[in-house]
């Protein structure tokens, strides 16, 4: 699923999703105090306007133009453009700055599994000291594999994939499954999300 690919999904509608934030970040974040936020996959930018206007510096991240292009034109009509970096970038390839941001937040993000655990390592390494990330998943039951997608949900990170390689610079504070707190996305049946929240010691 490379950048083409996202962008013909995107294109395929005016808007691909509601444009209200995840409800997984709404429940953890909400008593956080704001600071340095990074969005992973932040599409056409629900989370990340919910995190500027919450008081976050954010920079959001996505594969695709298009769904940049979406987001930036919805920051201009909420009034937060300066408050949102828009960067389009592919994390498997470039990594984010090390011990960067507060809060790493990483929604629906299909992240592919990998040997050697690179791209999951830079979005760990980007979490500064005393930060939290912050992971939510499609609970693996609700999930299907799509061959002629070529996907298979069993080719990427889950929550409790991560809680494993975490190590004692790590504090696990939520690895659950738990209801989803929003309406499924049109045409899926998602009933429960899987959520991981830890926070970085050192």
């Amino acid at each position: 699923m490379d950048a083409q690919f996202w962008d013909e999904m995107y294109r395929s509608r005016d808007q691909v999703f509601s444009g209200d934030p995840n409800g997984v970040l709404v429940t953890e974040v909400t008593d956080l105090p704001p600071g340095q936020a990074l969005d992973v996959g932040c599409g056409e930018g629900g989370d990340a306007l919910w995190l500027a206007l919450h008081g976050w510096q954010v920079t959001a991240v996505d594969i695709s133009a298009t769904a940049l292009q979406r987001a930036a034109t919805a920051a201009a009509a909420a009034d937060v453009e300066g408050r949102v970096a828009w960067t389009r970038a592919d994390l498997n390839i470039t990594p984010p700055p090390a011990d960067a941001f507060d809060l790493v937040s990483v929604q629906y993000f299909p992240l592919a599994l990998q040997p050697d655990h690179t791209a999951l390592r830079g979005l760990l390494n980007a979490v500064a000291p005393g930060g939290t990330l912050l992971f939510a998943s499609h609970d693996l039951a609700d999930l299907s594999p799509r061959p002629e997608q070529g996907f298979d949900p069993g080719d990427y990170y889950q929550p409790g994939d991560i809680a494993g390689l975490l190590d004692r610079d790590w504090t696990v504070l939520i690895n659950e499954t738990r209801p989803r707190t929003a309406p499924a996305p049109a045409g899926t049946h998602h009933t429960h999300d899987t959520v991981l929240r830890a926070q970085r010691l050192r």
